[in-house]
């Protein structure tokens, strides 16, 4: 089938991986089961699941891609080929991490590795350039905040996917809205590599939600959830909209990742304040405090994937602005956020 109708039709990748992913979940749910990597009840104050749960959301991801990357061998480009392979990494880490639990500097490590590997095959931030060039910077020390912003980006996202991950169907939901509207402003900016893989990820994410939102198969992990934050970050450094400013289109990644950024900013801020390790499984996040406000766990998830729904779709207004009303929406947007995170961190959480 030649790319050139591909490139218009991101719905033969899309149904594949959905039926990869369909076709392959029982068998990684067995596979994780068979190997003893199990989520078991009461593990942890907050794993308050009624039985053992098998960990295979990081199995039934890589094995999708491996079949995608088969069947699609012409659209695996330099960069692509890099980020698989960064993101096998942190799947090797998370699965390590799912049979016994490592401490945080090992996990760092991993998350490091996988980052560089990235900035090596040139996959890294560069719009800091951009401000160096109009004078917000000096053009010296723009190298060093792009490599800098570049990591942080990346172990900012793989872990505040990880960390969301408080509730079936959470990480998958909003890895799914991610993948869709990434799919889109890549497809829109003619992007039509990224945006085909995105639709491989949609497909992924859509068929991880019903075994582990709506069916409870199995969990995702720390190989699944930091997997789908690693590969998301990842597409997020590549978009590069066409006719767009670059110094106000970075804006759109950091919308569209609003909800884990949101969640993990809130524990942390939390943490902190509360003098509690930051690292540490607790039940006060954003999906707790739902639930403690008095909505039903099905009510909360909702609540977090409209909302990021809502951003999202906010995101591609940014787009249609000028620079510096972009640039205003933003901070506007982003206030609002900040409101909502005192707000909800004055509530009581699960744990109090």
């Amino acid at each position: 089938m030649s790319n050139a109708f591909l490139e218009n039709n991101l719905l033969l990748p899309f149904l594949t991986s959905l039926l990869a992913s369909f076709g392959f979940s029982i068998p990684c749910a067995l596979l994780a089961q068979k190997l003893g990597i199990v989520d078991i009840p009461n593990s942890a104050p907050h794993k308050k699941h009624s039985r053992p749960t098998p960990l295979a959301g990081g199995f039934l991801i890589v094995c999708s891609f491996i079949l995608s990357a088969l069947l699609f061998r012409a659209w695996l480009t330099t960069e692509i080929l890099a980020i698989f392979s960064a993101a096998f990494v942190i799947f090797i880490f998370g699965l390590w991490d799912d049979i016994r639990r490592l401490f945080a500097l090992q996990k760092l490590l991993g998350q490091i590795l996988a980052a560089t590997i990235l900035i090596v095959f040139g996959v890294q931030v560069h719009f800091v350039a951009n401000f160096a060039a109009e004078g917000y910077f000096l053009p010296s020390s723009a190298e060093f905040l792009n490599l800098f912003i570049t990591y942080f980006w990346l172990i900012g996202i793989t872990n505040a996917f990880n960390m969301i991950d408080s509730m079936d169907g959470i990480v998958a939901g909003l890895g799914a809205i991610a993948s869709a509207f990434f799919m889109i402003a890549t497809y829109l900016a003619g992007q039509s590599t990224l945006a085909f893989w995105s639709a491989i990820l949609l497909g992924v994410n859509i068929a991880l939600y019903f075994w582990n939102g709506i069916k409870s198969r199995f969990f995702l992990g720390d190989s699944g959830a930091q997997t789908i934050g690693f590969l998301l970050a990842s597409m997020a450094i590549m978009y590069n909209p066409l006719d767009r400013n670059p110094t106000s289109s970075w804006i759109v990644p950091i919308m569209l990742l609003s909800a884990p950024i949101f969640d993990t900013t809130l524990v942390v801020i939390s943490r902190i304040r509360k003098k509690q390790p930051i690292g540490n499984g607790r039940r006060d996040h954003t999906y707790h405090r739902l639930i403690a406000l008095g909505l039903s766990q099905k009510y909360a998830v909702l609540v977090l994937h409209t909302s990021a729904f809502l951003v999202s779709c906010l995101a591609f207004i940014t787009l249609q602005l000028s620079p510096s009303f972009a640039l205003t929406f933003f901070l506007i947007a982003s206030l609002a956020g900040f409101l909502a995170l005192l707000w909800l961190s004055s509530k009581q959480t699960l744990d109090e």
